[in-house]
């Protein structure tokens, strides 16, 4: 079994963190791995690095959702840990996408399929997210896609 690069830069960053003694980092790590690992299990295959950004850009969603709700209920304490398990996350991500890139991406991708009205979204989308996927918010794209299929 070959291990992807970014698989290996998280394995790497969790034997660093280990020898420093920096359990914070450590957990946020290995919740990481844990997930990969979990999805191996589950697939039963090997995590390639479109499967393990994937993974990460999930979780780093779900530490945007749980931020926004702490900070509701008043509970900072849990919000850093949210926060800095964020930036975690981030160190292996693929640089963000500027707004002017992903409306790009997304006229390439129309162009790309022919797309002329809403009911081809889902031919320009299955094009546009392996190459969105763990750099911009899915859900903008989407919008942002919508947006330009109606107009």
């Amino acid at each position: 079994m070959t291990e992807t690069a970014l698989k290996d830069r998280l394995l790497t960053a969790v034997k660093e963190a280990m020898r420093a003694g920096d359990r914070r980092r450590l957990g946020t790590l290995r919740l990481a791995t844990a997930a990969i690992k979990q999805h191996e299990v589950d697939q039963r295959t090997e995590a390639g690095d479109a499967e393990v950004i994937s993974l990460l850009d999930k979780m780093v969603k779900q530490r945007n959702e749980s931020i926004e709700q702490y900070r509701a209920a008043g509970r900072a304490e849990l919000a850093e840990q949210e926060e800095y398990e964020l930036a975690v996350l981030r160190e292996f991500l693929p640089e963000p996408l500027s707004d002017d890139e992903v409306d790009a991406l997304i006229d390439e991708a129309i162009t790309a399929t022919g797309a002329t009205s809403i009911r081809d979204m889902g031919k320009v989308m299955g094009q546009l997210k392996p190459r969105l996927q763990g750099r911009a918010d899915m859900s903008q794209a989407s919008a942002r896609l919508k947006a330009r299929l109606n107009g």
